[in-house]
């Protein structure tokens, strides 16, 4: 594909905008680490474009300037809340990548170390607080926004099951043991939570019946509640796992979201390591293998499908009955998505037709517009792409020349802001959700590290 129009065309904007320091002072940032201050410091000093410096500055540190909520528990243990951005609320998935970009620094700096730890032990507490929940209150709220909602309690923020509430947790607790040796984190809270996935994750396989997880809401959208008297669209058991909701919260079409069962595979492998390692509990890690496997001789059998443009591809969801939706949405878990969380290897041949697919008008949330374009979903309706989905992009191209058009888009589409928003439309990018989305600011400092890590350096400095 030929980039170079577009290319030129940001360029040429870039040329005569840049973006201005945002971080909060120093003395109202919520969390302070010598190693992220350090990697700022070494990043920026290496970036010559300065619209793109000036943003890295204001966006990686975005979570710990801000979010980041750390404290110790009565027994001193780290307890790390952490708010996903404008709305007050720790969601499973948010704070798991939220602070994720952070754990490669965590062996060199102790303070940041027992926040992670913090953010973990937190998230175990929540799963077996509610495992069919996917956001949390700091405190008990019994009067919170969402408490007629089916199945609420105090503690919750909201009760919309979504497999990655799962997942995330788990791929952050394995980096940060991976990076830092630490296995406190491994402890009874950690046991009881992978038990909890563990029975969560077969009461959504529908084997059965229909488990014991249904959602209704008292609303006027029809994305925020499940159909069937809250149970869903019916789906015919088949191995695959059952998420009434999207990482984006819209609900699923066919509940088997075949993205985060994919990376309920690897987070299941991964515990498993965990389980044996560190717990000797081979016990554990022989179930969580076993469903591993059950998982993904399903996916091959039911998620791999033919497209009459794209040939074979992955579907965005099925029910076991046949059905699919061709589609992707822009939250992760996405089909876009899978190389970086390393589900799938990015040179896998239907990986890429799928890629192909999403990243086009067969897409039916893919917009193009005078602002820019890529993949948004049902959750801010047509027309708005999420910059989530171009850094997708980006992390998962092998093609320099795409490369550069997703970090120059990504820049101009800042309006001004220095920050990433959750969504800009696709004519006008000063039409744009959430000024304060603390992930979609934290994920675009992580892309620039890593294709730093990459050796494209020179690419960045081209802009």
């Amino acid at each position: 594909m030929n980039w170079t129009t577009p290319i030129l065309a940001v360029s040429l904007m870039l040329a005569s905008s840049a973006a201005a320091h945002h971080r909060p002072e120093r003395a109202k940032r919520l969390f302070h680490s010598d190693a992220v201050e350090q990697q700022i410091q070494q990043v920026s000093a290496q970036l010559t474009n300065k619209k793109l410096r000036e943003m890295f500055i204001n966006c990686y540190p975005n979570t710990i300037d801000t979010t980041v909520h750390f404290e110790e528990d009565s027994l001193g243990n780290p307890d790390t809340f952490v708010y996903t951005g404008d709305i007050h609320a720790m969601w499973l998935r948010d704070s798991g990548a939220q602070v994720y970009p952070y754990v490669r620094l965590a062996g060199r700096d102790e303070a940041l170390r027992r926040m992670l730890a913090g953010v973990i032990l937190r998230q175990w507490k929540c799963i077996n607080c509610d495992p069919y929940a996917n956001a949390f209150n700091r405190q008990p709220n019994p009067n919170g926004e969402w408490m007629k909602d089916t199945g609420m309690h105090p503690e919750l923020h909201e009760r919309k099951w979504e497999i990655d509430s799962h997942c995330y947790p788990i791929r952050l607790a394995y980096e940060y043991w991976k990076t830092t040796g630490d296995t406190s984190v491994f402890a009874d809270e950690w046991l009881h939570a992978i038990q909890h996935t563990l029975t969560t994750f077969r009461e959504q396989q529908r084997r059965t019946d229909k488990g014991p997880y249904r959602f209704l809401r008292v609303c006027d959208r029809a994305f925020d509640m499940m159909s069937n008297g809250g149970w869903g669209a019916p789906v015919k058991p088949c191995g695959l796992i059952a998420s009434g909701f999207r990482p984006s919260d819209d609900a699923t079409t066919f509940l088997f979201l075949v993205p985060s069962n994919f990376m309920a595979v690897t987070s299941l492998r991964k515990a498993a390591e965990v389980l044996t390692a560190v717990n000797h509990r081979t016990d554990l890690a022989a179930q969580c293998t076993a469903l591993a496997d059950e998982v993904y001789a399903a996916l091959q059998k039911h998620a791999v499908c033919q497209h009459p443009e794209f040939g074979t591809v992955y579907a965005y969801e099925v029910d076991g009955f046949g059905n699919h939706l061709f589609m992707d949405d822009a939250n992760v878990p996405s089909l876009l998505a899978m190389p970086y969380l390393g589900d799938v290897a990015v040179d896998d041949s239907i990986y890429q037709n799928t890629r192909r697919l999403v990243w086009s008008e067969s897409n039916p949330y893919f917009f193009r517009g005078e602002a820019g374009e890529g993949i948004g979903g049902p959750h801010i309706s047509y027309d708005y792409v999420w910059p989530m989905s171009i850094m997708m992009r980006a992390f998962t191209s092998q093609d320099d020349e795409e490369i550069r058009w997703c970090i120059a888009t990504l820049i101009q589409t800042d309006a001004d802001t220095g920050f990433m928003h959750e969504s800009f439309h696709k004519d006008d990018a000063s039409k744009f959700t959430r000024k304060w989305f603390a992930w979609a600011n934290t994920l675009f400092g992580e892309l620039i590290i890593d294709l730093i890590d990459r050796g494209k350096l020179d690419l960045l400095n081209s802009l």
